[in-house]
């Protein structure tokens, strides 16, 4: 019972190494210049070192000291951990366009009539050989660290379970595996909260002084403490190695097993390599099987897109800061998932129900979440009005041709988007062509003044700092409501869909059939899920940051191609 109780502690730490990431991606993509397309391939970088690994490893079974192996497994998922948050130590402090001179730049971005001279250095000083170099390092530690997390946490449940089902007694390893199974669901959610928490702090809090940072968790430009998150939960799954080291390679058992059933669920010990194709051939040529498989791969692909994408969706549809779209993740999402499982399972015992009627539950719970799903493609908010970007002007209020702001001679990759009276966003005070700026008493903006490019009713030429936000906020709740339905009702498939696997292929081939399974999960489904989601997610963006001269991440997307898409 200790093991159980310090494999869920182990398993929940090293699955906040994982979940995290997911949580502060869209914060790493703004930190760093990524796109979602590079970002959602680090997000299953570590499904890469873990497929590789897992057969080889599974075959060794019990084979070799299996706690001891845990524990060093999960040492390299803590290692993991450090490294992800190692760019953060390594690099600069963040740096962003303001208005007002700071202690970091004497540069300004308001509208400085023919002095071309303080602008020129803005755009060439952050592209020096160093910035570029450095960019490519952040991204090489945090790709070697996806794939040692993935190389970590291949010993950890194969040899877990094998473990618990060899020593435990047939009655009690049921309850010790739905025990294990029940955190796996839980972790993400935990993760989710972490970066909740994570991201209402100022990235650079080590660095610099809360008085010198002039953003708000509001502010477009914000970048939260992504790098904290994985101090904890590299420290948290270190602290949970250690125990491995003690366990004896063998127990004794609790009762003894008369059958080789309970032997069954020891993953693949039971299977020997030259019989290997010849099990794979059966298996894949088995109708049910290839089709139940083959459905799971497009949920899984589904659910590891939306996993790793969901919190950046939420922040550009309806405004939210990261911290409250991960919130609304953790705490809503997540769980409602749980309790679609737990109702599945429910409704599978209590109805005792034949293969048939496992796959018309299966059936059923997919188009009752398909009904559900249907409307949030029309659920979301219209993409902001932004000069220059999504909106030209006509109506003869304001001058959005541009010419109103030719005698700023703006910067093109200036960014500190401003609201204008008129209820359009302008990439930066001067591209609103905005000449002075009042600041409350503790030196953050209150509004910009004098506005050349700011018209229709209202006092002309005023602007409020930040974004102007996609105003729907009152289709959000439906939103949230009706996603968290269609996912309960999705995931009420989860067990009969196995239940379907476990009962029509030949006993002996159990164990390596589930083996396969993951296999085709991770190989069909994790991996790719995320880079195509990140890939169709950059085809809605309209205006990139650049960063010597390269694309980096996404200022605004078309809200409604980045919805259907």
């Amino acid at each position: 019972q200790f093991f159980v109780f310090c494999h869920g502690l182990l398993q929940l730490s090293q699955l906040l190494v994982s979940g995290y990431l997911k949580s502060s991606i869209s914060t790493i993509e703004r930190r760093y210049g990524l796109s979602s397309q590079t970002s959602g391939l680090l997000a299953s970088f570590n499904e890469v070192g873990n497929t590789l690994l897992i057969v080889f490893v599974s075959y060794l079974g019990s084979r070799v000291h299996r706690p001891r192996l845990i524990g060093g497994g999960a040492l390299l998922v803590s290692l993991a951990g450090f490294l992800m948050a190692l760019p953060h130590f390594i690099t600069g402090p963040y740096e962003y366009d303001r208005s007002v001179a700071s202690t970091f730049s004497n540069t300004t971005d308001l509208c400085q009539p023919g002095a071309p001279g303080a602008w020129a250095n803005l755009s060439d000083a952050s592209c020096t050989p160093l910035a570029s170099r450095e960019n490519h390092e952040v991204l090489l530690v945090m790709f070697v660290a996806q794939a040692l997390l993935g190389i970590g946490g291949v010993p950890i449940q194969p040899f877990g379970i094998s473990y618990i089902d060899d020593f435990a007694s047939e009655r009690n390893s049921p309850l010790y595996l739905g025990i294990l199974f029940s955190l796996t669901v839980v972790g993400p959610g935990v993760a989710f909260m972490l970066g909740s928490a994570m991201l209402r702090f100022y990235v650079d809090i080590d660095k610099v002084s809360t008085a010198e940072v002039q953003l708000t968790s509001k502010d477009p430009r914000w970048v939260g403490a992504w790098w904290l998150g994985f101090l904890v939960a590299a420290s948290l799954v270190a602290l949970c190695a250690l125990p491995y080291f003690f366990f004896p390679r063998e127990m004794p058992k609790e009762f003894p097993c008369p059958s080789r059933l309970c032997c069954v669920l020891s993953g693949f010990n039971s299977l020997v390599l030259p019989g290997f194709p010849v099990v794979l051939l059966r298996n894949l040529r088995h109708p049910v099987y290839l089709l139940v498989v083959l459905a799971q791969v497009n949920i899984s692909a589904m659910v590891a897109g939306l996993a790793t994408f969901m919190g950046k969706f939420l922040e550009r549809q309806f405004s939210l800061t990261a911290s409250l779209a991960n919130m609304i993740i953790g705490a809503v999402n997540i769980p409602g998932a749980m309790v679609g499982i737990v109702v599945g399972g429910a409704i599978l015992k209590r109805f005792q129900m034949s293969l048939r009627q496992c796959s018309a539950l299966c059936v059923l719970g997919m188009l009752l979440c398909l009904l559900l799903a249907f409307p949030l493609l029309f659920l979301g908010c219209p993409t902001q009005k932004v000069a220059g970007v999504t909106h030209w002007d006509s109506s003869g209020f304001g001058h959005h041709d541009m010419a109103c702001n030719a005698r700023c001679r703006c910067p093109e990759r200036g960014f500190n988007p401003v609201c204008g009276s008129d209820g359009v966003e302008y990439t930066s005070p001067c591209s609103a062509g905005c000449s002075s700026v009042t600041l409350r008493p503790d030196s953050s903006v209150l509004n910009y003044s004098g506005c050349s490019c700011v018209g229709g009713p209202g006092p002309a030429g005023v602007a409020r700092p930040g974004t102007c936000g996609t105003g729907c906020s009152h289709l959000f709740v439906p939103f949230v409501v009706l996603s968290c339905l269609a996912g309960i009702l999705a995931s009420t498939s989860h067990t009969p869909s196995f239940m379907l696997i476990l009962r029509s292929i030949q006993p002996e081939d159990k164990s390596f059939a589930v083996g396969i399974q993951f296999m085709l999960l991770r190989v069909l489904a994790w991996m790719p899920g995320p880079v195509l989601y990140g890939s169709a997610i950059d085809t809605s963006c309209v205006l990139w940051e650049r960063r010597c001269e390269r694309r980096a991440a996404c200022r605004y997307y078309d809200n409604s191609l980045f919805r259907h898409r």
